[in-house]
């Protein structure tokens, strides 16, 4: 769970993407040997879109090694959880499938049940039309209407009678027609009529979705397309996180009171019901060098601990964070510096709190270990009846040793992707710590299963 939930099989700060890869498909390979039912169980849990699609390819890859109640079983799982991961992934998955020549009939249900389900196969069809044909072929479908000839002859029709398909038809010659389109399907469009980028960002800005507005604002800003803003105050948090951090030091300390505005807006809405229910929180959060991350997840693990900051903040009565940095300003947090973990912890274990949450990958090492020890001697002799609940949610897979790296055996930890999951996974954890087993494991997974296809429990 660990694994899937925090690697993307990318390059880490401390191991390549090849050893990442390796070690994320040897994880898949012997969970679906071994304990089929539970693999599949997984999809439920709050998995990274990469490890949702690896589990679903595996899963119905080996069909044949499931009996028909499991195949049922796990063809709902697969089903609930495509319709809940982006299009493109998707896509991309049913694509794998047909290159792998995976084709039985649970499996054409699956393609037929979820193209059907699409709220403007149309739609698709123009900003996905590749993709789209091969689903279809692979799948044995017949598209009514005008998808068929889209699809196959597209150029065939004089006219289209779809409004989309007739927009895309004509913004071949017609400059006006590819502002209605999809910004993806535009952009080509632009370039193949030489249009100005600051023109064509200023007039697709109303086809913009949410994240491409994200994306773009800061080129957008300079070439003075003013019509290109993001609204953060409705943006994701650890999404929210990363456009911060991908700012300059300046650029945050002058965009101060919008951008704090809107990580606590965010961070209230991820904190749900439980805001201001968690009683005094202590939070150590890591700003080490290596929160840097790598080329492929640059500052993502840094991102996580910021995120993580502002929902503490927002589900704890009484909130202090520690910085590894001894920072206190969090807006201004970037990677810098050793990991002295051990004297966090101290600091943070002084304040008495209710609850103690480590946000790190891990790497303790100055001096290297002294985070265990100050763990284990405040379990074991000063604190064995748990008053104060200690979790450690790293970000970051460690490929060597097939899970998020440990600071000690008497705290649990979790595997942490997206902050708004801190809830579910501090829940999670407590069945790293071993006191608890395999039964109440699968008890909780199957609370969970039923959760998520909608089953009255």
């Amino acid at each position: 769970m660990n694994a899937a939930i925090t690697s993307t099989g990318q390059r880490e700060f401390h191991s390549g993407e090849q050893e990442q890869s390796l070690s994320l498909d040897f994880l898949h390979r012997y969970l679906l040997g071994n304990y089929r039912e539970l693999y599949a169980a997984t999809l439920a849990l709050d998995v990274n879109d990469h490890n949702a699609v690896l589990i679903a390819t595996n899963l119905l890859t080996t069909a044949a090694e499931a009996d028909p109640a499991r195949r049922r079983a796990e063809g709902r799982l697969i089903a609930r959880r495509l319709a809940l991961l982006p299009p493109p992934r998707v896509y991309g998955l049913f694509r794998a499938l047909r290159r792998a020549r995976v084709n039985n009939r649970r499996t054409r249900a699956i393609m037929r049940d979820w193209l059907a389900a699409r709220p403007d196969l149309a739609f698709d069809a123009v900003k996905y039309r590749g993709a789209v044909k091969d689903v279809v072929r692979h799948a044995h479908l017949r598209p009514g209407g005008e998808l068929g000839p889209f699809l196959f002859a597209p150029r065939g029709k004089a006219a289209y009678a779809t409004p989309i398909l007739e927009t895309w038809r004509r913004a071949h010659y017609e400059q006006a027609a590819l502002y209605r389109l999809p910004y993806t399907v535009a952009e080509g469009f632009a370039a193949k009529h030489r249009i100005a980028r600051a023109t064509f960002l200023d007039r697709i800005a109303p086809q913009l979705t949410r994240l491409e507005r994200l994306r773009l604002q800061e080129s957008a800003r300079g070439l003075k397309a003013d019509a290109v803003r993001a609204d953060l105050t409705t943006m994701p948090l650890t999404r929210l996180a990363s456009y911060v951090l991908s700012l300059s030091l300046d650029e945050r300390a002058h965009r101060r009171t919008e951008l704090t505005a809107a990580l606590r807006a965010a961070a209230r809405r991820a904190a749900g019901g439980q805001a201001g229910r968690w009683g005094s929180v202590v939070a150590v959060l890591d700003d080490s060098f290596s929160t840097y991350g790598s080329g492929h997840k640059r500052r993502r693990p840094l991102a996580v601990a910021l995120a993580c900051h502002f929902l503490l903040e927002a589900l704890a009565r009484e909130y202090t964070p520690l910085w590894l940095s001894g920072r206190s300003d969090a807006l201004l947090v970037h990677p810098y510096g050793a990991t002295p973990l051990g004297e966090r912890v101290l600091d943070g274990l002084d304040r008495r709190p209710e609850r103690l949450v480590i946000v790190s990958d891990g790497w303790d090492n100055a001096p290297p270990g002294l985070a265990g020890e100050v763990l284990r001697i405040w379990r074991t002799r000063l604190d064995p009846h748990r008053a104060c609940a200690v979790v450690h949610l790293n970000p970051v897979y460690d490929a060597a040793d097939f899970d998020v790296r440990r600071l000690a055996p008497t705290v649990p930890t979790a595997g942490i992707r997206d902050a708004e999951n801190l809830v579910a996974l501090v829940e999670l954890a407590r069945f790293a710590d071993g006191r608890t087993g395999l039964p109440e494991l699968r008890a909780h997974l199957d609370r969970r299963v039923e959760e998520f296809l909608g089953e009255d429990t």
